[in-house]
């Protein structure tokens, strides 16, 4: 399973106010708070954060078929080293693990439910068809598990090729 999320940092500023009361403990665990507030770029780990939950969700949502808002539920835990993020997220019993790309336009997760997963991630084409079975998105005439994010001028289509 695979879950992708992007945030576009510019329409980020205008559409969510994080610094307004309550924001930050109706979304992230109190860890996760002190990860921000210590943090050389608040703004851009809440948008990290933010994303590698949602790319989690994802995963957790399709394994479960249950939609629910559970932020608190998802905890990140981050490790540092070599000037590198990785990101494990656990919600319930559940562990997922994430990869994340920081820029200074966007920040674009992906979240497998097996480590080794990610090398079996490749990209697919705007144009190829879309079905859902069970509310869970397919290429057509192919059962890859996929996913597809955008936001603002941003947008990612992976699958997970099982073949």
């Amino acid at each position: 399973m695979i879950g992708n999320d992007i945030v576009d940092l510019e329409l980020a500023k205008t559409e969510s106010n994080w610094k307004r009361k309550g924001f930050l403990e109706k979304i992230f665990t109190e860890s996760e708070q002190k990860i921000i507030l210590y943090s050389e770029n608040p703004e851009k780990m809440v948008w990290l954060l933010w994303s590698c939950k949602e790319a989690a969700y994802k995963i957790h949502n399709r394994q479960t078929l249950i939609r629910a808002f559970i932020p608190l539920q998802l905890e990140c835990d981050l490790e540092f080293a070599n000037k590198q993020i990785s990101v494990k997220v656990k919600c319930f019993d559940k562990c997922y693990f994430c990869r994340t790309e920081v820029t200074e336009n966007y920040i674009y997760t992906i979240a497998v439910a097996k480590q080794d997963s990610f090398q079996f991630i490749k990209e697919f084409d705007k144009g190829l068809k879309i079905i859902k079975k069970d509310g869970i998105p397919y290429i057509h005439g192919n059962q890859n598990t996929i996913s597809i994010t955008h936001h603002g001028k941003f947008d990612r289509r992976i699958f997970l090729e099982t073949n």
